[in-house]
């Protein structure tokens, strides 16, 4: 990890966030008719070149039934076709937790059973990997069928799908009532309706309730259901895990992930064109991107000087929150501050400080308006506002240095 601890310093807008301590963890089987449910298992997963309801190449979760005494199999339940009921309410929904910060994924790992704990903690021990998310996940049968699903606790969930999604808390809450969460093209071509009761085919056919729908942001993920409803339906138990290394190359960390996780995984870079979907809009998927982005938006401001302050600041996202000066977000702002500089990076309508795509170019705006585009002594003095220390404005720009040989 490049970089090291700071002295304290007094600074005009915000002050250093205090540094935490790191704590990374964060074929459809119907149900068998008469006798004892047979066991929910892996048949396989990998990455197939199949359609799914999103469209392109995505990580299949499949499925299929075994008969541990060597019986013959039952006949599968046809997945019924089914037409709308009477819709329920769904204004019940569960306690969700507000959205703290924004966790761009990286990299989406698809084992072929579940990842054995020991490795998803080897995976979280990598060097600047910032977060791990394990889930259940497998392929169920929804309107006649096939759709990938991943069992999810919202409240911890929602920071890695994209923002405009993640800021839907009643979309949440609904998958907390033990709704399900489908993508709109999952919504669309399903012809699914918020509020109404459809069958789910997997080791069991709960009838769950719709909750909503938004861009989800994972390759071939068209549904979440909750930790609970994916228990009851036999989802696999940590069969993916999801990614963050904020500044690092994703085609390294895919390659350090696969490393531990051996042969039969699918690891996916989801910064790869194949992966991107029409819903993020071209929207950068990585802190990387984001440095490059908004650089953009100030001539003469190269990426590296945002990669070295948010690194110096946050550490890229990861200690983001509230500063003992009162300083909020992956960049570090005052609020009072954040009133003249937010952006509304991501086009949501909003300006939101916790937001690495709405931060990050608050941060270039605030940067420009002080000189730093124009460079030499124009840039130390802008990088010294932003914190009026010489020892400061020294380590961002070695830092800076530091990402241009890596990366340039």
């Amino acid at each position: 990890m490049i970089g090291g601890d700071e002295s304290p310093a007094t600074r005009p807008h915000r002050s250093r966030p205090e540094k935490k301590q790191r704590n990374p963890r964060g074929r459809n089987a119907g149900p068998r008719r008469g006798g004892r449910a047979l066991p929910f298992l892996i048949g396989g997963i990998a990455v197939l070149a199949v359609a799914s309801t999103s469209g392109g190449v995505y990580a299949a979760l499949t499925t299929e039934k075994a008969d541990p005494a060597g019986a013959d199999s039952p006949q599968e339940a046809a997945p019924p076709s089914v037409r709308p009921g009477d819709p329920v309410n769904v204004a019940t929904g569960g306690q969700v937790a507000p959205l703290r910060r924004v966790v761009p994924p990286d990299v989406l790992a698809v084992g072929t059973a579940s990842i054995p704990a020991a490795k998803i903690d080897r995976i979280a021990k990598l060097g600047r990997v910032g977060d791990v998310a394990a889930v259940a996940g497998g392929a169920v049968q929804l309107q006649g069928r096939q759709v990938n699903a991943l069992a999810v606790d919202p409240s911890a969930f929602r920071s890695w799908t994209p923002p405009a999604t993640a800021k839907k808390t009643d979309l949440w809450a609904a998958l907390a009532g033990n709704q399900f969460v489908v993508s709109p093209a999952a919504a669309q071509q399903l012809q699914l309706n918020r509020g109404y009761q459809y069958p789910v085919v997997a080791r069991t056919m709960p009838k769950l309730t719709m909750g909503g729908s938004g861009p989800l942001g994972l390759p071939g993920i068209d549904m979440l259901v909750s930790r609970k409803s994916g228990e009851e339906m036999g989802l696999v138990p940590n069969v993916a895990v999801l990614v963050n290394a904020p500044g690092v190359d994703p085609d390294k960390v895919v390659k350090a992930v696969g490393k531990v996780l051996g042969p039969g995984t699918s690891v996916l870079n989801l910064h790869e064109g194949k992966y991107q979907t029409p819903a993020d809009g071209g929207r950068p998927g990585s802190y990387l991107d984001l440095y490059n982005q908004a650089a953009r938006s100030c001539r003469g401001l190269s990426w590296t000087v945002l990669a070295a302050i948010g690194q110096v600041e946050s550490d890229h996202g990861r200690n983001a929150g509230r500063s003992s000066a009162g300083a909020l977000g992956p960049m570090q702002f005052l609020p009072s501050t954040w009133k003249a500089y937010g952006v509304d990076g991501d086009g949501d309508g909003e300006a939101d400080i916790m937001n690495p795509y709405d931060a990050i170019p608050g941060a270039a705006k605030y940067l420009c308006a002080n000189g730093a585009g124009r460079g030499g002594q124009q840039l130390y003095r802008a990088v010294w506002q932003y914190n009026h220390a010489d020892w400061y404005v020294q380590k961002v720009l070695n830092l800076a240095k530091a990402y241009s040989a890596r990366y340039e």
